[in-house]
């Protein structure tokens, strides 16, 4: 939601005004100098929308702030230029109204489409998540990551390096949802407080990791019938994909890393493309891997949790390297 500056106002007045830390405003403008505001400058207050209200007969401001549990100048300021004196019938005003529910909704085919789509209503609402790209599916699709949090320790969630396991995108997209909710409205996940951690943490998600798979799961081979025939004939012939794990390519990506590459490789025993477990010509030869492993470079993540579907089991050591505090995570 937007306001607009007046004479006095500040972002710490706004903080106070519509009961929303100051850091989580402050994250929402970025670039804008908090001490340095302009009159009509336009301000961003996170984890509120505006909705249209038309001025019926005996209506005031004062009695349409009080049922809306808002201060009368919040009314102000998301309407700059409404004089109290001259409400008439029929004037249509903006008010503003908390957000208290989920944007997203996991229960259903959750798409490349329905991602995106869910990533830009939540950002517009809570424009202190900040989203980019961190490269390109083999189809030339962005593989987006969202950050959120402002503190020194750094933690990776990522979803759906298998494409079948597509369902751990909305469930990481409803951990997000119901995070910034807990932020932006000062309420609990099961009993903590939430607003230290986005304070002492920087949270990354790529909730998608596998577009393309997930693609082919979801709504069937491209139309491109060069691509399509040699999907299906990798796929024994069946147009049915529901069962398909690897990228567009037919490699497995959660079998693309160096570490231990060559065991895994003969572990599988699966030396063409596939639906699953083909580990590919060598590591790190697809776009999805290569953009995974850069990343993790770059952050040099504490703690990085990939979310899978496929047994009820939580892998965390890896040959003895793993620091003494893994265990006990």
């Amino acid at each position: 939601m937007d306001v607009y500056v007046r004479q006095n106002d500040s972002i710490w007045y706004y903080s106070q005004l519509f009961k929303v830390n100051y850091q989580l405003i402050i994250d929402s403008n970025r670039g804008i100098d908090p001490q340095g505001l302009m009159i009509g400058q336009q301000i961003k207050i996170p984890g509120f929308t505006s909705t249209a209200y038309k001025i019926k007969r005996g209506d005031s401001l004062w009695a349409i702030a009080k049922s809306r549990n808002l201060s009368l100048d919040a009314l102000f300021a998301v309407n700059p230029d409404l004089n109290p004196n001259a409400l008439q019938v029929g004037q249509t005003i903006d008010v503003p109204v908390r957000i208290t529910w989920r944007l997203t909704q996991g229960n259903q085919n959750y798409d490349y489409k329905t991602l995106l789509a869910d990533m830009g209503r939540l950002k517009n609402i809570y424009p202190f998540i900040q989203t980019s790209p961190i490269g390109d599916s083999v189809l030339n699709r962005d593989i987006p990551e969202i950050l959120i949090g402002q503190g020194d320790k750094r933690i990776h969630y990522n979803g759906s390096f298998h494409a079948n396991e597509w369902i751990t995108t909305p469930v990481i997209m409803t951990f997000l949802n119901d995070y910034v909710l807990a932020i932006t409205n000062q309420t609990d996940i099961r009993g903590l407080s939430m607003l230290p951690y986005y304070q002492k943490t920087l949270l990354s998600i790529v909730p998608m990791v596998n577009p393309d798979g997930v693609e082919l799961v979801q709504n069937g081979p491209p139309a491109d019938e060069t691509l399509r025939a040699r999907l299906v004939g990798w796929n024994s012939g069946s147009e049915d994909f529901s069962g398909w794990k690897a990228n567009i390519n037919g490699v497995d990506l959660n079998d693309q890393f160096p570490a231990k590459w060559e065991l895994e490789q003969a572990r599988n025993m699966v030396n063409e493309p596939g639906p699953a477990n083909y580990s590919g010509t060598g590591p790190l030869t697809q776009p999805e891997a290569i953009a995974m492993a850069n990343l993790t470079r770059k952050r040099d993540f504490a703690r990085v949790l990939a979310f899978h579907t496929q047994g009820e089991v939580i892998f965390w050591g890896f040959e003895n390297m793993e620091p003494p505090e893994s265990e006990t995570i």
